[in-house]
Parts: C-alpha cells; structure tokens; sequence
C-alpha cells in the first residue's frame, strides 16, 4: 500500500496556530503605537531644544549645613547618568535651569531601647520643592513645590559616632530624591 504524499501546503493547517499568535503579537504592537503608548522615561516632554540642564545648588532654607549642595550634586549625577542632557552649574550657559528649595529638615526617633530609654532607630525628613525653567520662553517644564523625602537610620551606642551615620542617611537620602526627581521630569508627572 502507497502512503499518500504529504505536500507542505498540507502542513500549513499545524503550523497556522502559530502564526496567528505571532500575527495577533504584531498587530496588537503595531495598534498600541498608534493610540499614543510609548516607552516612559525618554524625557520627550521636554523641549527638543532643550540640550543643556543647568543645576545650580539649591536655596537652603534650613539651619542644615550644605544640604542643598549634597542635593543639588545628587541630582547632577543622576542626570548625567541617566539622561541626554548636558549638565552645567552655570544657569547662563544652559537652555533649562532646575531651581530647588530645600524647606525644611526634620529628625525625629523611631524606636527607643527600653532598658536605657535612648533611641536606637532615628529618621531624617527632608521637604524640599523643585522647577525645571526653559530659559528660551521663560515657561516652567516641571514643577513640584512639596518633596519629602525620609531616611531612617541607626545610631551607635557611641554618641561619637552619631554624626557619621547622620551624614550617611543624608547622602541615601539624597540619592534617592535625585533618582525620583529626574525619573518625574523624565516621565513629567
């Protein structure tokens, strides 16, 4: 007995599943692109001629000793880092210039160890408000007037040793409103 020819056209029916699948993949792509999505993150909500970002250090309002440089170079570095954009200190060399307010610095005790009543876990708060300006129009790109930011920290038995882990909570700190500052310019929430 003859076994019937299998022609590829024949083995299209197993394959057809498949390239369904890839099909409906492809088109839902393509129709995701057209109603507006896109990747977040690019910073395409800023002006194109936009090419250069000032960041100049920020206004301390605090009684904090140079908070508002360690701010101002957290967020430099973040930009450099994570975006385009020339990055200056010079506001008359930049299209853009991102003007920061440090508001207020607060530290308050999280726990206390009951034998001796001294605290063991502080928190450090930070409220600080920021605007990116374009320097072409004079029109604020991004602004958000109320950033708090909280770090909590231990503190050594050594009162020595305070400072130090004081300063390290201000540099986490620090770091993390950078990366959440320009994460919102980028993304313009």
């Amino acid at each position: 007995m003859q076994r019937p020819v299998q022609w590829p056209l024949a083995r299209l029916g197993a394959i057809k599943p498949h390239l369904c699948g890839v099909l409906l993949l492809v088109l839902g792509g393509v129709g995701l692109g057209a109603c507006g999505y896109h990747v977040a993150g690019r910073g395409e909500r800023i002006p194109p001629d936009v090419k250069t970002i000032a960041v100049p250090a920020f206004i301390n309002q605090t009684s904090r000793y140079r908070i508002e440089q360690k701010l101002a170079a957290a967020v430099t570095r973040e930009l450099i880092e994570r975006t385009r954009f020339r990055v200056t200190h010079e506001p008359s060399q930049a299209d853009a210039v991102l003007e920061g307010t440090v508001k207020d610095i607060q530290v308050g005790v999280v726990t206390f160890d009951l034998a001796t009543g001294r605290a063991t876990t502080l928190q450090i708060q930070v409220a600080a408000g920021v605007q990116l300006l374009d320097r072409h129009n004079q029109k604020v790109i991004f602004s958000n007037p109320n950033y708090i930011f909280r770090e909590q920290y231990q503190v050594n038995p050594s009162s020595a040793a305070l400072f130090e882990e004081d300063e390290a909570a201000l540099n986490r700190l620090s770091q993390d409103m950078a990366r959440t500052l320009v994460t919102d310019i980028l993304e313009n929430f």
